[in-house]
This record gives structure tokens, C-alpha cells and sequence, in this order.
């Protein structure tokens, strides 16, 4: 074999290993996605512009809920299916909330989880002078739930359970007093891995 021979044959494997980190994007559902896109987009397995991985959401909520409605969205830096067990101290978790300042009264949070792994949505008051992200989860990896005015963390419903599974979507109403309060995911180490947000209600 010639000398240019040979560097077009390493040329041609080169292409092919680069290009596999990008098919590994797609969701394992078929549908593929695995394109590199700018800001988060719902449902779509599309890589964000915060390097996060999404999920195909494979189930909707309701058309219409009662009250002024935030939606969230929780992921986790996953590139396959891999979530399982407790999520490691570490690992690089978000949990957005659109928008942060809403009116008091009823509302209703509808979550999409677009991450790999199982996640929640838990709403805890936060003391006057208070800042979001400081609760120290205990020896569990879970911060205190003292007063928590509700949840959603069951898939494709309403209310508590299980949690929200990879690529569904839970919903919980609530009637909200004017205050600041924090969204978290309460799953073992979600809360310390950066799943946490403020909601302002005035």
C-alpha cells in the first residue's frame, strides 16, 4: 500500500469515529434527534445550549388547567439510558422554571421531564431573607420537606407519586399565597446536583 494511500485509509476512519459521539445523540426510541441546537426545545432529544441531553416526551398534559400556569423542565446530563439507581454527588442536573414571577391565586405547574433518569417536583416555601439552592440535604440526599404545599411527581398524571420517568410529563394546581418559594427534585442527590429553582409569588 502506498504512503497516500494509507493516510487516505486513516482518513476515512477518523471520519467514521468522529461520527459516531453523534449518532450516540438520538433517543433510544428510534426517533433519533442527536443534532446540536441552540437553546432548550421540548421534546425534541435535541442537545441544548446548556450541553444537556433531551428526552422525547412520550405523553402530554391536559390542554387546559385551571389558573396561571409555569411550566418546567427538569434534565440531567445523560447521553443514553443509563439513569438508573441513585444519582451520583456531582452529577450535572438542571430544573428551569417558566416564568419565575407569577400572580398569587391558583396555579398550575405542568413538568416535562426531558431528562435520562426518573426526577420530581416538589414546592417548598422559603423563609423571608432566605436564598434558593442552600438546603442541606441530609444524610439520605434529600433536602427537608417540611411544609411542602404539594408535588407532582407521577407520570403522565396529576399529583404524587412514583416520580416523573424519562420523557413524561406530571402536573400539580395549587393556590399560592404572595411569596418566594423553591421548586426542587427531592430524589437522592437531585436537590445537591443543582435540580432547584425559585418562584416568586406576589
Amino acid at each position: 500500500m502506498t504512503g497516500l494511500s494509507r493516510r487516505r485509509r486513516l482518513v476515512a476512519v477518523a471520519a467514521v469515529v468522529a461520527a459516531l459521539p453523534l449518532a450516540a445523540c438520538g433517543g433510544t426510541d428510534g426517533t433519533g434527534g442527536g443534532m446540536m441546537g441552540g437553546g432548550s426545545r421540548a421534546g425534541t432529544g435535541m442537545m441544548g445550549d446548556s450541553g444537556m441531553a433531551y428526552r422525547r416526551l412520550t405523553c402530554a398534559p391536559p390542554s387546559a388547567v385551571p389558573g396561571e400556569v409555569v411550566r418546567v423542565q427538569l434534565s440531567d446530563m445523560g447521553m443514553n439510558a443509563v439513569g438508573s439507581g441513585d444519582a451520583p454527588r456531582g452529577a450535572r442536573m438542571v430544573l428551569r422554571a417558566t416564568p419565575t414571577t407569577i400572580t398569587a391565586g391558583t396555579v398550575s405547574l405542568l413538568v416535562e421531564n426531558l431528562g435520562w433518569r426518573t426526577h420530581e417536583l416538589v414546592v417548598l416555601p422559603l423563609a423571608a431573607g432566605a436564598v434558593e439552592g442552600r438546603r442541606v440535604p441530609g444524610a439520605d440526599g434529600k433536602v427537608d420537606e417540611a411544609g411542602s404545599l404539594g408535588e407532582a411527581s407521577r407520570s403522565c398524571a396529576a399529583g404524587e407519586g412514583d416520580g416523573i420517568e424519562s420523557g413524561a410529563v406530571g402536573w400539580v394546581t395549587l393556590d399560592l399565597a404572595p411569596g418566594h418559594y423553591e421548586l426542587v427534585c427531592n430524589l437522592t442527590n437531585h436537590y445537591a446536583d443543582g435540580m432547584h429553582a425559585e418562584l416568586v409569588v406576589r
